[in-house]
Parts: C-alpha cells; structure tokens; sequence
C-alpha cells in the first residue's frame, strides 16, 4: 500500500453510504488482502470470508511483523468484523461483489486478534529461507 489510493470520489462514494468508521489505509489493505490471497491460489477464485480474514493477518504479520495488529488498529481494524464491514462497503460502492450467500456475518469471530497476531509472529531474519 506504499504507493496506493483510491482514484477521486471512491473514498467520498463510501463515505456517502456510511463507511466513515475506518481509514482509507484499511480499505486498500482489504484490496491488498484480496490479491495476497488470490495471488496464492492455483486458479483465480471467490473467497470466503475466513479465507480473507486469514489472508489479511498472514498480510500483515508479512508487512508490519511485531506491528500489525497496532497498525490494523490505527486504521480502525480491530476485530474480523471489520474486515468483513470493509469489504461490504466496498461491496455497497460496486468495488467488489458477492455471490449469493456471502454475508457480513462470514467475518465474524473468525479468530481473535490478541492472539493471531501477538501469538503466532514468527521472528525470521535475512537469510533465514
């Protein structure tokens, strides 16, 4: 997400329908989130809610190691929940879609965050492959 941010009026579009609660860091790191996870799949395909949720930890242990869970935090991600609030806003503005049976609820509790982040970080240096 260095370089990344919505083209003008994505980010009023989710505003406009509610979607204030959250940064704009923590949309585009749902987006990331998505291609991390396509991006390791055999074919491209939809995903489940828990498949996302699992993705955006494993995205942000690799990018903000011993940080992510603040830096999620900071953007207003503190729960599975949010992820899955984010990525129906982003499904309200037609940035994404759903395939019927897809809901909200899919993100709900699918791990605690205390300890999926703090828990599971597994320190590894250069040259450590």
């Amino acid at each position: 997400m260095h370089d990344l941010q919505f083209a003008d009026g994505v980010l009023a579009r989710i505003h406009a329908r509610g979607g204030k609660r959250y940064d704009e860091r923590a949309y585009l790191f749902v987006l990331a989130g998505i291609e991390y996870l396509q991006s390791r799949l055999d074919v491209r395909r939809h995903v489940s809610g828990a498949e996302l949720a699992w993705a955006c930890r494993d995205l942000a242990l690799e990018r903000f190691g011993l940080l992510a869970r603040q830096v999620l935090g900071c953007w207003g991600i503190t729960t599975t929940a949010d992820l899955g609030q984010i990525v129906f806003a982003l499904v309200t503005i037609e940035l994404l879609s759903t395939q019927s049976g897809d809901k909200e609820d899919d993100f709900t509790d699918v791990y605690a965050f205390d300890s999926a982040f703090d828990a599971t970080y597994e320190m590894r240096w250069a040259g450590d492959e």
